[in-house]
């Protein structure tokens, strides 16, 4: 049951917005990012407080769009500039008594001393939820900790009961029907390229598969490619940060085809939705665990959605 006590809710991360909306409290919001696009009825109406210089554009042959991305964020870091800008002035109107942030990444979302520095503004000052969770458990205590944050426990522990039912759906029928849990490398940028670190070794585990590279609550980093291709993996998911899965397919097909990846054009392929199911650490995790299921073990589940995963080997040469 949603409490009469309403609260005014600034979510300065996508994934807590989702959380928030998965706990019924999606009414509650009253300032977001301009990142926060799910779910679309909540992105379509809630004000936006925050900005980047960062120029994104759509991923097309030949513009090698991760590179370009990478210089920019490397240049603005050089200037000491922070990726993202919060409008204060307009979070202060808002008024809220409730701001969720993070403290995991400064790339990815406001940096949580400039979100205390503005709040110290505010009367009545707004309570600070920081969410940091670099694995899925961690990820499924931030769940739980925005839902005591707004008062709704209960809730909280309905939507985790739901998740880790879908999660031991998709364990249990792996072990019932057996099957070869396949080695695999999870590329979270191409250039430089970055292997998928955090909670992103645990969704591959879940779903029947061993993470080649990386380990579980490890940061994202950059990698020698010759240390993926050493580590044999059997599989190649591409999942560039904020990419969908046509965007991601773009750009896996145009590194399969350079030279030093000739090694991995034996290799299956896939490209997936990493803005959606895997970047966010929020309920859809559990989306991407039941995606890479459906492509480790496709003789198990059905395929795939085309939204959530595309198959992208072999890359034409």
């Amino acid at each position: 049951m949603i409490p009469t006590a309403a609260r005014r809710v600034v979510s300065l991360l996508p994934a807590a917005t989702e959380m928030v909306a998965a706990l019924g409290a999606e009414s509650w919001l009253v300032g977001i990012t301009h990142e926060c696009d799910h779910p679309a009825r909540v992105a379509g109406v809630v004000p936006r407080v925050t900005t980047t210089p960062v120029d994104r554009i759509a991923p097309a042959e030949g513009n090698n769009e991760a590179a370009r991305i990478d210089a920019q964020v490397r240049a603005i870091a050089s200037t000491g500039d922070p990726m993202f800008t919060l409008d204060a002035a307009r979070v202060a109107a808002l008024a809220p008594d409730l701001i969720l942030t993070q403290a995991l990444c400064d790339v990815c979302a406001v940096d949580e001393r400039d979100v205390r520095a503005i709040a110290a503004t505010i009367t009545p000052r707004p309570e600070i939820v920081t969410l940091g969770g670099t694995t899925l458990d961690g990820v499924m205590d931030d769940v739980a900790r925005v839902a005591a944050a707004l008062g709704l426990a209960d809730e909280g522990e309905e939507l985790l009961a739901g998740l880790r039912v879908r999660l031991r759906t998709v364990q249990r029928r792996i072990a019932m029907r057996g099957g070869t849990a396949p080695r695999v490398a999870v590329i979270e940028w191409t250039d430089p390229l970055y292997i998928a670190g955090h909670w992103t070794p645990d969704l591959v585990a879940r779903a029947g598969g061993v993470d080649a590279v990386a380990r579980a609550g490890e940061h994202s980093t950059v990698r020698p490619m010759a240390v993926v291709r050493d580590a044999s993996p059997d599989l190649l998911v591409f999942a560039p940060c904020g990419y969908s899965a046509p965007q991601a397919a773009i750009e896996a097909a145009a590194v399969l085809r350079r030279p030093e990846w000739a090694w991995a054009r034996s290799l299956p392929a896939w490209a997936v939705d990493a803005n959606a199911l895997f970047t966010r650490p929020g309920p859809r995790v559990v989306d991407g665990v039941e995606t890479l299921a459906a492509i480790f073990h496709p003789a198990l589940f059905a395929a795939p959605r085309a939204d959530c995963a595309v198959f992208v080997h072999p890359a034409p040469r």
